[in-house]
This record gives structure tokens, sequence and C-alpha cells, in this order.
């Protein structure tokens, strides 16, 4: 029998591919410091980098890069991120990094602003 924790965890997935932007509103104009840009862009060097390859190209989880991420609607990448996937070893960032902090993120890996 499932746990209530895997039901809710898909109903949240179900519902982030039917209304993305109503579970995690973009943060356009969160004003995040240059401090705190080059914390995010270590994070995602070094955390997010162990799954995704040291250089973002894919490793146990896909590939990072601008045109693996094309045609992919931020909201679902945002939602992802905060909400992660345990089915794939992807781990919720929820508490961690702010809506504002992971749309920041999500906006330079499509665009391809990764120092």
């Amino acid at each position: 029998m499932m746990s209530v924790r895997i039901l809710l965890h898909r109903a949240v997935l179900i519902a982030t591919f039917l209304f993305p932007s109503a579970l995690l509103a973009s943060q356009e104009g969160a004003e995040i410091s240059p401090e705190r840009q080059s914390q995010l862009i270590h994070l995602l060097r070094h955390d997010c980098g162990s799954c995704h390859g040291m250089t973002l190209k894919g490793g146990l989880g896909p590939s990072l890069l601008p045109d693996a991420l094309a045609g992919k609607a931020p909201d679902l990448l945002e939602n992802i991120i905060y909400f992660g996937l345990p089915e794939r070893a992807m781990p919720p960032w929820e508490g961690l990094l702010t809506r504002g902090e992971i749309h920041w993120l999500v906006e330079r890996l499509q665009k391809g602003e990764i120092p």
C-alpha cells in the first residue's frame, strides 16, 4: 500500500503539470544580492553538479544545459526543483532555496548564463 507521502507527492506532480503557476508563482522581480548569486552558482556547480555532472551535461540526473531545457516551461522546472522528484533521486529544495532564488537559477540555466 502506498504511503500518504507518496500519494501526496504524486498529486503535487500531477498538479504541477496541469497548473504549474498555481503551485509556484515566479518572482521575476525578486532582488538577489551579488553575494547570494555567487552562493547560488556555487550550489549549482557543486550540489546540483554532483548528480547533473560537474559541467551540467548530465550524469545521474539529466543535462541542465540550455539545449536540454529548451521548450520546458520555467514553472515546471521551478516546481521540480522546489518539490523534488523522489522517484528519480531529485531532492526537494523547499526550505533551502526561496522561490525567487529558484526562478533566478532556472532563468540563468535556460539562457546559458552560468559562469
